[in-house]
């Protein structure tokens, strides 16, 4: 199986507290890849490491056998890593339309003076984003929100929107943060398929951190498991399952 993204030796330091410690894992080519742990263990650090919101100092990241580490965000996302957040951040007094197109910046082909002069090439591009966000808020049953402030939706929805919102940039690594954070059991067990759908349809490689055991037992294929920034576990969620330093860890006070 061709290896999508490789993380080597990764660390990561917040003044004296090592967050992150000698990480590595490698993510198949249409694989799905679950990293769980209790809270603080360093799950967000490492995709804050791997979309250039910090730094890397200690280690390598590799995506598609280029060496990204020194890459900076707006660039890792025009090469196709797209990403979700724990915490929701749509911009709440902007359109739900508005929102899924902000996604599509990296995708951008017009010059600045052709915005400001909105040439026939800005608004041809502009008009075929819009096509597309149109069809993406449809593809999540939520073009009847398309003008509404993306404040007023719902928890759920406002999921939806920033899962389209990172798919309208075109990525074939999507890393989802949480994304079952704050959802009841039937709305988690309906992301659990629209999920599924999603990795197919989009022909999309997962890495998914998450808190929910039925989540990750659900859709993953393989899992890590990190305690305190260290690697404790890894393998197929069964196993992880009932790994003892995991249960001691973290699913023992979960489930």
């Amino acid at each position: 199986m061709r290896q999508i993204l490789e993380i080597i030796d990764l660390s990561h330091n917040f003044g004296g507290l090592r967050a992150v410690s000698d990480f590595s894992l490698t993510v198949g080519e249409g694989e799905l890849v679950g990293v769980i742990g209790p809270n603080g263990a360093g799950k967000t650090t490492i995709f804050n490491l791997i979309t250039g919101v910090f730094r890397i100092a200690q280690g390598r990241i590799l995506y598609q056998g280029e060496d990204i580490t020194q890459w900076l965000s707006n660039r890792i996302t025009a090469a196709g890593i797209a990403r979700t957040f724990q915490n929701i951040r749509l911009f709440k007094d902007l359109t739900v339309l508005d929102n899924v197109r902000l996604g599509a910046f990296s995708r951008h082909r017009y010059s600045l003076m052709e915005s400001l002069w909105r040439s026939s090439n800005f608004r041809e591009q502009e008009e075929r984003l819009t096509r597309r966000a149109y069809e993406l808020l449809e593809r999540f049953q939520v073009a009847h929100y398309a003008g509404v402030p993306a404040r007023n939706l719902p928890y759920g929805e406002q999921r939806r929107i920033e899962i389209a919102r990172a798919l309208i940039s075109q990525p074939r690594l999507l890393l989802l943060d949480e994304p079952a954070a704050g959802m009841n059991h039937a709305e988690a067990e309906e992301l659990i398929r629209l999920i599924r759908e999603l990795k197919e349809e989009f022909s999309l490689t997962i890495l998914l951190i998450e808190h929910q055991m039925r989540v990750v037992l659900n859709l993953c294929q393989r899992v890590t498991v990190l305690d305190f920034g260290e690697t404790i576990a890894s393998g197929p969620p069964q196993e992880i399952h009932h790994h003892p330093a995991v249960l001691e860890a973290y699913l023992g006070r979960d489930i």
